[in-house]
């Protein structure tokens, strides 16, 4: 089974930077659901050929932390809904959904490894890859459906409208506005956190919630995405290699203009990052930039903004019980703040 997020004890937890972190209470409140999540993730019914079905079942298995399926059965547990199969549904449509994404995402920014491993693109044909992801978005769909409340399908149906229109805008926006806040939000929020706001709105409507419980969820989706998505992109200016899985400032070197970009832009002004703001910088000047960017103040402000966003997830919590499942949803918040992959 793919552990959920880095394994942890109280004796050993999540740190960054002397700041620990203890998700024993996250592994203890969603553990027993998320083998069964990782049941359905692996199932894919009727995908061939074994070879590529393999190929998809490895993928999946590396699929990364499981910390949205993780958040949907923690939000179920605010309600005493932990166990509710039609959960256990929407975590895997939610983590499926994820999945198919970085598919797509592999083959349009062409990139051969991700954590570390082969990429589907890397080995398969481009049409064959491209299969694969919709296939995946299909089962995804399936999963969704199969906990019988349209509404909940209407929040699955609008998430992949708003991730697929995301991407569709960033291949036409030109180089000028991606470096803009504005751009940069909107981008993160697509890309990110409206898998997030799927993950706790959508559980929310299946465990009954009232329209303000409903709006609470949603913002804590919200910011917890944003911030989660903002750690990333300081990851990949300051995250070892080998933990990440990435060359350092990959994503700048792909054109991708993240938010410690736009934080060295205002302070710093745009001289000397042309090529990279064009995204046709030679090797050597990409390195250069990224060691500029890596060791400016860009970096701490990036990651307060990503702390503003934390403490506005945590206050979206306050107005549900105390309870271990508020509490663990609060650790992963400090989680996101303190990662280091």
């Amino acid at each position: 089974m793919t552990a959920l997020l880095p394994h942890t004890s109280p004796a050993a937890p999540y740190a960054r930077d002397g700041h620990s972190v203890d998700l024993s209470r996250v592994h203890a409140l969603t553990r027993s659901q998320l083998v069964e999540v990782e049941a359905q993730l692996r199932n894919l019914p009727d995908l061939q050929p074994e070879a590529l079905r393999e190929a998809v079942i490895h993928i999946v298995a590396a699929g990364g932390k499981r910390l949205r399926p993780a958040i949907t059965v923690l939000v179920a547990g605010l309600f005493s809904r932990a166990d509710d199969r039609r959960v256990i549904d929407l975590a895997s449509a939610v983590e499926m959904l994820h999945t198919a994404t970085l598919v797509h995402d592999d083959l349009i920014d062409g990139s051969l490894m991700r954590r570390g491993a082969q990429t589907l693109n890397a080995v398969w044909t481009p049409a064959a890859t491209v299969l694969t992801g919709d296939y995946l978005f299909a089962y995804a769909a399936n999963l969704a459906a199969r906990t019988q409340n349209t509404h909940v399908m209407s929040i699955f149906a609008d998430t992949l409208s708003v991730i697929v229109a995301g991407e569709l805008q960033q291949q036409f926006t030109d180089f000028a506005l991606r470096a803009t806040r504005e751009d940069y939000y909107r981008r993160i929020y697509s890309k990110t956190a409206s898998m997030f706001v799927l993950a706790t709105t959508a559980c929310g409507v299946l465990c009954e919630a009232n329209a303000a419980q409903l709006e609470a969820l949603r913002a804590y989706g919200h910011d917890l995405g944003l911030a989660f998505q903002i750690m990333d992109d300081v990851l990949d200016f300051t995250g070892d290699v080998r933990e990440v899985g990435k060359p350092v400032g990959s994503d700048l070197r792909r054109g991708l203009i993240t938010l410690p970009v736009i934080c060295y832009i205002e302070t710093h002004g745009k001289d000397g990052l042309e090529c990279a703001l064009q995204g046709r910088c030679a090797p050597e000047a990409y390195d250069a930039i990224i060691t500029r960017i890596r060791h400016s103040d860009a970096i701490q402000r990036a990651i307060e903004e990503a702390q503003q966003l934390g403490q506005r997830a945590r206050a979206a919590l306050t107005g549900f019980p105390p309870s271990p499942y508020r509490d663990a949803l609060m650790d992963l918040v400090d989680y996101t703040l303190a990662r280091t992959h």
